[in-house]
């Protein structure tokens, strides 16, 4: 079940927006399909980026899979915890396994940005 509280991607990614500062990761249907994650390419701290676009990737013993950014923005801090352990991502994709926190833009932009995003109950239709 993906937690209400986020909004989602269509590319399998989530944001949890709290004042402006949205924190970022993959879905667990993402990290099902990927199973065991084995490595995990970080955005880089102070990186510009842009919703819909690359901001790294994940490589499972399956495939390689590019991350893209629900919501644009500054990258302030990332999850330093997965480049040793990537697999956190498979047990906890929703908490501990997240994988950046972005300084979102301006209101005006933000508000346009969250309205291309899925609810829970939304992106789970998309999925099923």
């Amino acid at each position: 079940m993906n937690p209400a509280d986020r909004k989602y991607h269509i590319k399998h990614m989530w944001a949890k927006i709290e004042d402006n500062i949205a924190t970022i990761g993959i879905t667990d249907y993402a990290q099902k399909k990927l199973r065991s994650i084995v490595f995990i390419e970080l955005p880089k701290l102070g990186e510009k980026i842009s919703q819909g676009k690359k901001i790294g990737t994940v490589e499972s013993i399956k495939s390689v899979s590019e991350l893209i950014s629900p919501v644009s923005g500054e990258v302030v801090e990332v999850n330093e915890e997965l480049l040793n352990t990537p697999e956190i991502i498979n047990s906890n994709p929703y908490d501990k396994g997240w994988i950046a926190k972005i300084k979102l833009e301006s209101w005006e932009a933000r508000k346009k940005e969250i309205e291309k995003l899925l609810s829970a109950e939304e992106y789970e239709k998309e999925v099923s």
